[in-house]
């Protein structure tokens, strides 16, 4: 929105994947994302690069695990792992899911039966969220990509056909995850599916929600 806010909006500093020299930068930081609200990780990111971030901008975190973030189990980040989880912030509700397709013995990788099942388990607040207000959750994050949608053909960034059924069951406002590199510009990076807008925010992506009007105003960041 180019420095302008709504009444109510909640700007979201999203990152995953690669930890980028000028987002270790304090004067950079406060520069260009001074009025940031929250930071989100998508995964694969180490906790010192996610703690670095957020405290120059002095700003909660939510994360999920990447399939690399196996660290995490010694040395966690701060703020709250989100993971099989709905939470509230301000006035907005957000969701997560780590992980991506197993494809060796790694601990933070499931197959489609194992996705489904964490698919399901969110069930009983997001159906009744979407019955009451539509969307089941207002900001639903992951690791890796739904099925179909900016994935790829290998199988370690291979998307979840579950996540294609999350999102035409819970009907997520937001669907945002990481995992899959975009270097090349001319790659897809934001695809709406049954009203659900899907964005690859790796490496970082800003993200305002107007929680008053319930109007998107995504923006892109890119290296």
């Amino acid at each position: 929105m180019n420095g302008m806010r709504g009444q109510g909006a909640v700007r979201i500093l999203a990152i995953s994947d690669t930890e980028l020299p000028h987002m270790q930068n304090v004067p950079y930081l406060r520069r260009k994302y001074h009025d940031v609200d929250v930071l989100i990780s998508c995964g694969d990111l180490s906790a010192g690069y996610i703690e670095f971030v957020a405290s120059v901008l002095n700003v909660p975190v939510y994360y999920v695990k990447g399939n690399h973030d196996t660290g995490y189990a010694v040395r966690p980040p701060g703020g709250d792992d989100l993971h099989g989880r709905i939470v509230r912030f301000r006035h907005l509700w957000i969701a997560g899911l780590e992980g991506c397709r197993r494809y060796n013995m790694g601990p933070i990788q499931y197959d489609e039966t194992q996705m489904l099942a964490n698919v399901l388990k969110l069930a009983p607040r997001m159906l009744w969220r979407r019955m009451r207000w539509h969307n089941g959750v207002d900001l639903m994050v992951t690791h890796a990509a739904p099925y179909g949608i900016h994935d790829r053909d290998d199988l370690p960034h291979q998307g979840f056909r579950s996540f294609l059924l999350l999102i035409r069951w819970y009907r997520p406002r937001y669907f945002i995850h990481g995992h899959v590199d975009v270097w090349d510009r001319r790659d897809v990076t934001s695809t709406t599916y049954l009203g659900t807008q899907i964005i690859n925010i790796n490496p970082v992506y800003l993200l305002t929600l107007d929680e008053s009007s319930q109007t998107e105003h995504p923006k892109t960041v890119r290296p």
